[in-house]
């Protein structure tokens, strides 16, 4: 909470990245560590079944496999980021109606967690039911927030469709007018979930498209987040310019001059997942295309018939040059919000 309302209040937001293995995560947490700042660690559901394997059984109902991958790549974090010596926001990523049951099983073991170490295990959850109607998307939020409440959780919520395909869900058929929200929609969400709890955020849509888009074809309006600012402050009767926390979904390939004015207007957390996930492709593609002749077979190449060729084929030379990729990609993500070397001012946090 206070980390988020520190970034609101001086223009910078923490990249969240998603990812799905404990190599993704130790990357992400080794840029953070060279950015100097916190930095958002994201599981989604697809994510959380591969980090438990794709060979356990993953039922619709309990989602018990990718329940039991986000409970292992939280405490993965947990002990990895005090040897990084970073902060760390652990949250799980878009949880649609289908699948409650993978937020159900997470949220209990918070409450586990919390009985014993007075914390969750996570620090937030997001809760998507952006397909439904108004009012039961705020019903089922309000129905979780007032539990994650009770053990000091943050909850995000998503508002508005977010355009394109990620991880399973496909909007890329959705009328283009739900990809713009309206202020007193997420008024009704502010007023809604501040009667539980200030720790929440909102995605609000303001024509985010998750994906690769060619500049022009998708036109991003931030202004939208502050008109929503303006119209919670005049009808709650706040002194607050920005009350609200926004969430900017499908921040991959967006334009930087738009990046830049969300800060403006209250956005804490950028999603990044599909460039990161090019970028660590990329270095695994380049590592293979400089070292081709070396990865044709475990012996034999230009030095020599006899040669072995362990070195390069051994998983951790390739996946290294993935890591360090991703690692670049994020330093951008960081320039880009503003938020390269936040922990030099982490006391006033």
């Amino acid at each position: 909470m206070k980390l988020f309302k520190h970034a609101r209040d001086n223009n910078y937001a923490i990249p969240a990245v998603n990812c799905t293995s404990s190599s993704s995560i130790n990357a992400l947490l080794e840029s953070a560590r060279e950015a100097n700042s916190p930095v958002i660690v994201q599981f989604s559901q697809g994510g959380c079944h591969f980090l438990a394997g794709k060979g356990i059984n993953n039922p619709k109902d309990t989602q018990d496999a990718a329940v039991a991958g986000a409970i292992a790549g939280a405490h993965h974090v947990r002990i990895m980021a005090k040897h990084y010596g970073v902060p760390v926001v652990l949250h799980s990523d878009h949880c649609s109606k289908k699948l409650l049951g993978w937020f159900e099983g997470m949220v209990r073991a918070d409450e586990a967690y919390y009985a014993i170490h007075g914390e969750p295990l996570f620090s937030s959850h997001m809760i998507d039911l952006s397909e439904e109607d108004l009012k039961e998307n705020v019903e089922v939020c309000v129905k979780y927030f007032k539990r994650l409440a009770k053990i000091n959780c943050f909850l995000e919520m998503e508002l508005g469709i977010t355009g394109g395909e990620e991880d399973g869900v496909d909007n890329s058929g959705v009328d283009s007018t739900k990809f713009y929200t309206q202020p007193d929609e997420v008024h009704y969400v502010y007023k809604s979930l501040r009667a539980i709890s200030p720790m929440f955020s909102i995605a609000a849509a303001f024509g985010n498209v998750h994906g690769v888009y060619k500049p022009g074809n998708v036109q991003l309006r931030p202004e939208i987040l502050g008109n929503a600012q303006a119209y919670i402050k005049k009808a709650e009767n706040l002194s607050e310019e920005k009350p609200a926390f926004f969430v900017f979904h499908g921040g991959s390939g967006s334009e930087k001059d738009k990046i830049e004015l969300s800060l403006t207007l209250g956005v804490v957390k950028m999603n990044i997942d599909t460039d990161t996930q090019w970028a660590y492709w990329d270095g695994v593609r380049q590592f293979e295309a400089k070292n081709r002749e070396f990865l044709q077979g475990q012996i034999g190449n230009s030095k020599g018939a006899d040669k072995p060729n362990k070195k390069f084929y051994d998983p951790r030379a390739w996946i290294r040059k993935g890591e360090q990729a991703l690692i670049a990609r994020v330093q951008e993500a960081y320039r880009d919000l503003n938020s390269i070397n936040r922990l030099a001012v982490a006391s006033k946090l």
